[in-house]
């Protein structure tokens, strides 16, 4: 608060000076807002179609890193670092083959160009140049891998067709400048401090017109260390920091004092996702770091239950030394970290085992603390993960049905979520008890249009968690339908490039993580926004990006690395290192 205090009493004069001149043109005000709200629903679809049209367009190149010459000749190409052998139709590399085995082994490629062979188990085993492997065996090129008598010749892609995939790569990946979209977002952000100036004719607190200016400074800065790296896709990142505009909006309105604070969660993000991508670089070190997660997270979970806050009949929050944290945001990330698995993985029941374990554990802490919002959120996120990690229907429809049974003992004693339960459905009817934030969510939602009120000229921001649990109604009221659509929108548009990013995806953990995280952001986002409509029960949960709170923003970020880690696009993401001709012509990379 001091620091806010400081910049407020600095740029009073500013803001005196500035309300003044334009408070005294008459009906200017009303004019301003009137255009002002056709410009920024036109800039948000320019910044957004252009956005999405780039990630649809632009797709990971089908990439191929060797061949395996099967028994009757044919050349089967390599296009993952992770392929199955085996007599299954699924499986990456067929050999049809009846001595072999459904899924009889693994070819592994690393980061330097080598590969490896596992054995999954095989009932006829495998030999490498006449040698019985049991473990995980280096494969080199022209190495014969006999598969339960079916012999398979091993052969390295030749440099002129390593050139080839890195043109086509360049070809299907090319990135359209995202200077206009920036542009674009940029101008949104001055709009809309004139457009709050306008509307408090008491005065603005300057601390806001200073986090929205901060937070355009911080989004032109990252895109130029991102271009000193030589990165061209910017896309992912645009959509995140128009959604953070409209949170700072949003928060401008109804918690002005906080705009400063929720600038800071927006850094700290930005600079958790860099790290993030930095590290999610090399595959073996982050499977090593699974362990510290696991321990950390169960670690918050405990601090949570013994020195939580007690609100609104849930424990989420702790409070240390005047700093107010969510864990559970935090745990969000490790726990989609410590589900995501390689290929070699997924075949080790013990893992999927271990990691049931875990996930029990934190949703039986989330159950105790009284959330049930994240645990449903968690709860789903295990789903998710479970079935990339099994692809069985079976044992999802089991969980379900235990998750059904024990949501039924979390309503009999909790009585406060019950409540919700009855409400659902019934808001009008409750419309000054259990329905009070969603009727209210409705009525100022539908006076807003299509085009809102304005920003700032709003009332739902009166309403208590209006700029967390209720945010989509403040942007239908001051925003309009179209803005807070297509900021759901936005949501979707991650996870269906997430979801195409499995077809060239190197390794199975980057793909299941980045599946499962905007799985996550979906089902989040679903639960924010049908909760403050009556669709589903008011959970309490916010929305991704959008929702003021510092802990929410990180952990939005940290998720959003995991889906810039599955982008395997030329000179896309930090977590892939691209390559480059010199590189393949000194070697296998």
């Amino acid at each position: 608060m001091g620091l806010v205090n400081t910049i407020n009493e600095a740029g009073t004069p500013v803001i005196a000076w500035l309300s003044q001149a334009i408070h005294g043109w008459g009906d200017l005000p009303d004019l301003y807002t009137t255009v002002a709200r056709w410009i920024f629903v036109l800039l948000a679809l320019f910044i957004l179609i252009k956005s999405v049209r780039s990630l649809w367009a632009s797709r990971g190149a089908s990439e191929i890193w060797a061949y395996l010459i099967l028994p009757d000749g044919n050349h089967t190409p390599l296009t993952h670092w992770e392929s199955v052998i085996g007599r299954s139709k699924n499986a990456d590399v067929v050999v049809d083959v009846m001595t072999v085995s459904r899924n009889h082994g693994l070819l592994i490629r690393d980061e330097q160009g080598g590969w490896r062979y596992n054995d999954l188990g095989s009932k006829g085993g495998t030999q490498i140049n006449g040698s019985t492997v049991y473990k995980s065996t280096p494969v080199e090129a022209g190495d014969t891998l006999s598969l339960a008598g079916a012999d398979c010749l091993f052969i390295p892609a030749s440099l002129e067709e390593k050139l080839d995939n890195l043109d086509e790569r360049r070809k299907t990946t090319a990135a359209a400048s995202p200077v206009p979209g920036l542009v674009a977002l940029s101008v949104f952000q001055l709009l809309l401090c004139i457009q709050l100036i306008v509307a408090e004719e008491k005065g603005l607190a300057f601390s806001v017109i200073v986090g929205i200016l901060g937070l355009c400074a911080i989004m032109w800065i990252f895109w130029g260390v991102l271009r000193i790296l030589q990165l061209r896709h910017f896309e992912i990142e645009t959509i995140a920091f128009f959604l953070c505009t409209l949170d700072l909006a949003v928060t401008a309105t109804s918690s002005p004092d906080e705009v400063i604070k929720q600038l800071i969660a927006i850094i700290l993000g930005v600079c958790l996702f860099f790290g993030m991508c930095l590290y999610l670089r090399d595959l073996r070190r982050t499977l090593l770091i699974r362990r510290i997660l696991v321990g950390s997270s169960m670690l918050l979970l405990l601090v949570n239950l013994v020195f939580g806050t007690l609100s609104y009949g849930s424990t989420n929050w702790v409070n240390l030394g005047g700093f107010t944290f969510q864990p559970s945001e935090f745990v969000k990330i490790a726990f989609i970290f410590i589900g995501s698995a390689t290929l070699e993985e997924l075949y080790q029941k013990k893992n999927l085992g271990l990691f049931m374990v875990f996930s029990l554990f934190c949703l039986g802490c989330l159950a105790v603390m009284g959330d049930f919002g994240t645990a449903a959120i968690f709860f789903v996120t295990y789903l998710v993960i479970s079935f990339l990690r099994s692809g069985e229907f079976s044992k999802l429809f089991l969980t379900m049905g235990g998750a059904f049974g024990a949501g039924l003992m979390i309503l009999r004693f909790k009585p406060y979520i019950a409540a919700r339960f009855e409400t659902w459905g019934h808001a009008w009817q409750y419309a000054d008890a259990g329905g009070f934030q969603q009727t209210r969510t409705m009525t100022a939602g539908a006076s807003g249009g299509l085009l809102g009120l304005g920003g700032g000229e709003g009332w739902l921001h009166n309403v208590f968690a209006a700029d967390t649990d209720l945010v989509f109604g403040i942007l239908c009221e001051e925003w309009g339908l179209i803005i807070a659509v297509l900021a759901v929108l936005a949501i979707f548009a991650l996870a269906i490039f997430a979801y195409r990013s499995i077809l060239s995806g190197r390794s199975a953990f980057y793909t299941i993580a980045a599946c499962s995280a905007t799985s996550l952001f979906i089902f989040q986002t679903m639960l924010n926004v049908f909760g403050s409509v009556d669709l589903f029960p008011l959970t309490g949960v916010t929305f991704p990006f959008v929702s003021n709170g510092g802990s929410s923003m990180m952990a939005a970020w940290g998720l959003l690395a995991f889906v810039k880690a599955a982008d395997t696009r030329q000179d896309a993401s930090l977590a892939v290192r691209s390559v480059d001709e010199e590189e393949l012509e000194g070697g296998d990379q």
